[in-house]
């Protein structure tokens, strides 16, 4: 099976200037297959996208923090984002993936080596992770660890999920706006259902994804979402690339994501807050 090249290796470089301490909090990381091995359940086979070429992004494009999410082409081996925490200098953090019946020792050394929560998905492409019952009933192991819940979800689901996702013993925090249709605008029912269950201060929302819910181009549609819910929950939000962009329909230019934010945030005081403040004091990075 061919390999896919799921980012742009020469991305433009942005006429924004991010701001100190800005973080990246949607990326994740593939291999190199010879040290990290794909996953066996894969249907498709990516191309290599080492720390290497996302430390080299990221100097392009002047971002100082990340967070790296473990994503289902390693599975549950998170060895691959251990290896880029350790190599980051304490500015790159991750997000695990592990099963429900992982132990309590090995979610304390997950903690310990710089993971700051665990994802779970409900993609019907990707398969369902587990019932949302046993995962909020999982996260009453996380809370003494200080490790979040974060989820991804299909956009229609956000209707069902809410209630349970509330009884959560730990913050949560949506995927890519909740992977709602853009065309739909901001008066959509499952928009209006992300932005109910922002209100409540357990949730967090990444920014991230605008290339995802947008069928044009210039992604005005999915930047609008983002901007209604950058002033309307500005200490809610966190921004994210979501480099290499797998499992797309495109392949985006990361330098036109970066620029995307002086639309979504045209202030530089609420970029600061959802670029710095935000993930600094969520992710608990060493200031």
């Amino acid at each position: 099976m061919p390999t896919t090249l799921t980012y742009n290796p020469r991305p433009s470089v942005p006429h924004l200037q991010l701001p100190p301490g800005a973080c990246d909090a949607h990326v994740h990381i593939f291999g190199p297959a010879a040290q990290f091995p794909f996953s066996e359940t894969l249907n498709w086979t990516p191309a290599d996208a080492p720390k290497e070429a996302l430390f080299a992004l990221h100097e392009q494009l002047g971002i100082d923090r990340c967070v790296i999410v473990q994503s289902l082409v390693h599975g549950f081996d998170n060895r691959v984002i251990e290896d880029a925490i350790a190599a980051g200098g304490g500015r790159y953090l991750g997000v695990a993936l592990v099963p429900l019946g992982v132990t309590d020792a090995e979610l304390a050394r997950l903690a310990a080596a710089g993971f700051r929560g665990v994802r779970f998905n409900f993609m019907k492409h990707l398969g369902a992770s587990a019932s949302v019952d046993d995962i909020v009933a999982f996260t009453r192991r996380l809370a003494p660890l200080g490790m979040h819940l974060q989820v991804h979800f299909e956009s229609s689901l956000v209707h069902a999920l809410a209630a349970p996702l509330a009884r959560s013993a730990v913050p949560v925090v949506v995927d890519h706006m909740g992977r709602v249709d853009a065309s739909l605008g901001a008066d959509h029912a499952d928009f209006a259902a992300l932005r109910a269950l922002l209100r409540n201060p357990l949730f967090r929302v990444k920014l991230s994804g605008i290339d995802r819910i947008s069928a044009g181009a210039d992604y005005a549609a999915g930047i609008a979402l983002a901007h209604v819910l950058a002033h309307e929950f500005p200490e809610r939000c966190l921004w994210g690339s979501d480099w290499p962009h797998p499992n797309h329909h495109h392949v985006p230019d990361d330098g036109v994501l970066v620029d995307a934010l002086t639309q979504i945030a045209p202030d530089a005081a609420l970029r600061e807050q959802i670029l710095v403040r935000n993930p600094l004091d969520f992710y608990r990075f060493d200031a």
